[in-house]
């Protein structure tokens, strides 16, 4: 792979001044590109302004682009010979993460950061999401389009897949952030540069995992509510973000049965804030939930092709909830032998009646707003349900079914 870098004439490699009053401290702003010539230029000169006229801090943009086959790398270019502290940098490589990984790694700045080159989020949210890593109270920052706070405009189908998706990282992973997707983030130079030699994905999933190690390592991370308008001319293939999101969650949750990665980052560990055993017991059951989910979705999509979705659903879920509740009780919570099995697998059942009622009423919901659904659509409603279904089925595994003072009365 090979990598060109352009910076404006007569500035410094590294550092950059700003005149008067002096901005002694620095932000890199990241815009990943692929093919995007059609907007490029406009983004960064609103950008550039912005920046210029109202933020406090010393400030250098990056443009990366990642393997486009238009005329994105010569506007870009042009655009650092056009704007001061405008920099350009090449991969022949495609990836956003890969483009993140890149500069964030090499990055002088006191915080680094990236956004999305359609500009969706409005830009008065960005000094809002960088001065808790300035003032050290905060160790990441994202933007979230699902708070209360937040302002939104999107299709009711890239509305539905986000939450969707994020809420099955909160019921699947024990994930603590709202919005995953977002692309408006940043993080302090020092903790992205300890964190990413533990991110494998160079692509979507990329932000998804840098959080999810960041929480792990007891790092803080901040959430703006933001105003957000969807573009249309968006390109992102869904279904095979969706196959690559659950494979890279699959991947997290088993090397998180490998206990912290041991990454030289501030030691505020949360595990020491979790109920006792909560800490062995949530990377287990995020491992088995995934396999569940991944499981649970084949055999739908395969029952799907002879009976209507509701029959398909349900059969799948029985089978893929005794299969569950047999791995949780035997490596989640570490009860053996057949005393007290079938009980487990009765009381376990209520949780698959959670789930089938919630799945069920799901599709439901589909079919009365979006009759003819396509099977992706019906898909994304399963995945839903059962991340609020997972969630619950946790707490009622650990509180009753496999509560250890019931455990040690069965034996």
């Amino acid at each position: 792979m090979t990598e060109q870098i352009n910076r404006p004439r007569g500035a410094a490699p590294d550092r950059l001044t700003m005149p008067a009053p002096a901005r002694t401290r620095l932000v890199e702003v990241v815009v990943p590109v692929h093919n995007e010539q059609r907007v490029l230029a406009g983004s960064i000169r609103r950008l550039h302004a912005y920046l210029t006229g109202t933020f406090p801090y010393g400030f250098r943009i990056t443009v990366a682009d990642n393997a486009s086959a238009d005329a994105t790398w010569r506007i870009a270019q042009d655009l650092c010979r056009e704007l001061p502290h405008v920099h350009a940098v090449h991969l022949d490589a495609k990836g956003r993460g890969r483009a993140l990984r890149r500069v964030w790694s090499a990055s002088s700045a006191d915080v680094v950061a990236y956004m999305d080159v359609d500009l969706s989020t409005d830009l008065r949210a960005f000094l809002p999401l960088v001065a808790p890593l300035m003032s050290g109270h905060s160790d990441l920052a994202i933007g979230t389009r699902l708070s209360r706070g937040s302002n939104v405009v999107r299709g009711p189908k890239r509305e539905f897949i986000s939450r969707s998706y994020n809420l099955l990282l909160r019921g699947a992973m024990g994930a603590g952030f709202s919005d995953a997707q977002c692309g408006f983030k940043a993080v302090r130079t020092e903790v992205a540069q300890a964190l990413l030699p533990a991110v494998e994905d160079e692509e979507w999933f990329f932000d998804t995992e840098l959080l999810l190690l960041a929480e792990r390592h007891g790092l803080r991370i901040h959430e703006v509510p933001v105003d957000w308008v969807d573009d249309p001319d968006s390109r992102v293939d869904i279904a095979r973000t969706v196959v690559d999101d659950l494979k890279g969650m699959a991947r997290v949750a088993r090397r998180a049965l490998s206990g912290p990665a041991g990454l030289p980052v501030p030691p505020r560990v949360r595990d020491a804030r979790l109920p006792t055993g909560m800490a062995r017991q949530l990377p287990s059951f995020a491992v088995i939930g995934v396999v569940s989910t991944l499981a649970h979705l084949v055999l739908f999509v395969l029952l799907r092709t002879v009976t209507p979705a509701v029959a398909a659903n349900g059969l799948a879920l029985l089978v893929t909830a005794v299969a569950n509740t047999a791995a949780n009780r035997r490596f989640t919570f570490g009860v053996t032998g057949r005393a007290g099995a079938l009980r487990h697998q009765l009381e376990g059942g209520l949780a698959f009646l959670l789930g089938l009622a919630l799945s069920s009423g799901g599709l439901a919901l589909l079919d009365l707003l979006v009759p003819d659904a396509s099977t992706a659509a019906e898909i994304t409603a399963v995945v839903a349900a059962n991340a609020l279904a997972t969630l619950v089925r946790f707490l009622l595994l650990r509180s009753w079914v496999f509560h250890p003072r019931r455990v040690r009365g069965n034996g």
